[in-house]
């Protein structure tokens, strides 16, 4: 943005609270927050309420304090002809009110720069790793699977979008116990195809897509000791598909296999036995995990010579930092919960700083058909695939409807509501706004002239889409602060609806070719903000419905 009026508070801020002594007592950083009642202004500062304790004081004396200190900022230039109003509300909060000729301002600069106008440096170019799905290659990919691949692909989105560089990885657990249970799976009902009976075990792979392979490996003369990694490879032919039909492109398809062969398994152990973490009992390795937080120490190598899941684990992230990646995101499943204490020792007891490494749980999704959820079970193929939700709503609605909750939240999915052509469907209302302005703009004998008088729009609608529209760049910050790009779904459900609010009061189309053309930049610039938020989401911008 032009002007980025919120840290040119907050320094303001924090060169108030310096100057009374109180900024160490400030644990975190300086939050600004939007009010959900634009009554009490456009930006608040909770932070008198914060100090209050520690200084044994009211929130209000102590926002009266700091708001003492805060008013000769205010009067410097930059901030000055921005700033209408500072009142001291509630229970303690700093409420700033801005100035219209700010809105003005902002407004003609997202005109003139278009979609890459709340592009942010705030990233630096650190090199950002995102892992995630990694689902085995044993069946097609589920809702839980699917959930985590939008929130992935739309929070790496948000991060390239906001100066990071971000690479997408897929880990793909293409060895182990759960290839070879598939590939006997498979040989079973290549025996079934030749007439031969069989006791088909429980614990085995059971959904149809298992004959479907046995036909492909009986045509193709697989023999039975490569059948694990045929049926693997044709299994992950299918994810790529879903993923691709999803629109979620990976940078890196990284191999377990591979990790194990070029050795770096073993090398990962000799540096954590050179620092003394890994010992020998009872025939098995162990990890000294407790050395760094955990409960307890955790098996790497049984006493069978065989790795548990965290031994890979370990080597992969070495990996992740070796090829440089400053900051580690996994998307996981609420399954793997108690996990993350034991990777995060072991990411500090190889030399990293653990909170470089970030572990997010994506609560799981439910599918709801005619009212009632679809039952799953993947071993027994009775689950919906990400395909078939894909099928039945289209990628745009899926996209959308997988991170219209916080990730920490259980998802229900409605595929009736995905279906409808309505208001009640949320991305056809953001979708609708996007292809209303698009009509609008076509259809007008005044054309879109950017550099309309702007100060002609002081209707209470016109400002409050004005204020709704700048609010973007904090919503990306939310987005970036708690690693979840839910908010971005709630944000422009918000901004359609303040248009159409608007629409509803006012005529964009006047008898007066000056104020049509200033209404004319102002639903451009809500368009441009839709489209933007909708790239981000990769959903697309119709402009026709």
């Amino acid at each position: 943005m032009k002007k980025d009026i919120r840290l040119l508070i907050s320094e303001s801020l924090k060169d108030s609270l310096k100057g009374l002594g109180l900024f160490a007592e400030v644990k975190e950083e300086l939050y600004l927050d939007t009010p959900q009642d634009l009554r009490f202004g456009d930006i608040s500062s909770n932070v008198a309420m914060k100090l209050a304790s520690v200084l044994k004081k009211s929130p209000r004396q102590v926002a009266t304090e700091i708001l003492e200190k805060l008013k000769p900022h205010l009067d410097k230039p930059g901030l000055k002809e921005y700033i209408k109003d500072v009142k001291i509300e509630g229970a303690g909060f700093i409420n700033f009110f801005l100035s219209d000729h700010y809105f003005y301002e902002q407004l003609e600069f997202i005109l003139g720069k278009g979609e890459i106008a709340f592009e942010a440096s705030i990233g630096k170019g650190l090199a950002v790793l995102i892992e995630f799905v990694s689902a085995n290659p044993t069946g097609s990919l589920s809702v839980a699977h699917a959930r985590q691949a939008a929130v992935g692909d739309i929070l790496a989105n948000i991060m390239d979008y906001s100066g990071y560089k971000v690479t997408r990885e897929y880990y793909l657990n293409d060895e182990g116990n759960q290839i070879n249970i598939l590939g006997k799976s498979v040989l079973l009902r290549m025996k079934e195809l030749v007439g031969e009976k069989i006791d088909f075990p429980g614990d085995h792979y059971q959904g149809d897509y298992i004959y479907e392979i046995a036909k492909a490996a009986k045509e193709k003369n697989i023999k039975q000791e490569e059948m694990g990694d045929f049926a693997g490879n044709y299994i992950l032919d299918i994810i790529k598909k879903e993923l691709d039909d999803f629109g979620v492109k990976f940078h890196v398809w990284y191999s377990q296999k591979t990790l194990r062969e070029k050795g770096k398994i073993e090398a990962a152990f000799a540096l954590l036995k050179k620092k003394g973490f890994i010992y020998n009992d009872d025939g098995a390795l162990w990890f000294k995990s407790t050395a760094f937080g955990d409960d307890k120490d955790r098996v790497v190598i049984k006493s069978d010579s065989s790795y548990t899941y965290l031994a890979p684990d370990i080597a992969y992230h070495q990996d992740k930092y070796k090829r440089g990646f400053k900051i580690l995101i996994n998307l996981w499943g609420p399954d793997h919960h108690g996990y993350i204490n034991r990777l995060k020792a072991a990411v500090a007891a190889l030399g990293q700083d653990p909170d470089s490494l970030h572990i997010l749980i994506v609560q799981l999704a439910t599918i709801f058909r005619s009212g009632k959820p679809v039952q799953m079970s993947t071993r027994r193929g009775q689950y919906i695939t990400l395909q078939e939700v894909l099928d039945e709503v289209g990628k745009d609605a899926s996209r959308y409807f997988f991170i219209m909750r916080k990730i920490s939240s259980h998802l229900d999915f409605d595929l009736e509501v995905a279906k409808k052509q309505t208001p009640e469907n949320p991305v056809y209302y953001v979708q609708y706004a996007h292809a209303r302005i698009w009509s609008i703009l076509r259809n007008s004998e005044v054309k879109l002239n950017k550099g309309a008088d702007l100060s002609l729009l002081k209707e209470k609608e016109e400002l409050n889409l004005i204020k709704k529209i700048l609010q973007f760049s904090y919503i990306l910050n939310v987005c970036l602060k708690t690693q979840d790009p839910y908010m971005l779904t709630v944000y422009l459900q918000e901004l359609s609806e303040t248009f159409h609010k608007f629409y509803d009061s006012h005529r964009v189309l006047t008898d007066d070719a000056k104020l049509t053309q200033a209404r004319l930049c102002l639903i451009e610039g809500v368009r441009i903000l839709i489209a933007t938020g909708l790239d981000l989401l990769g959903v697309s911008t119709p402009e026709k419905m």
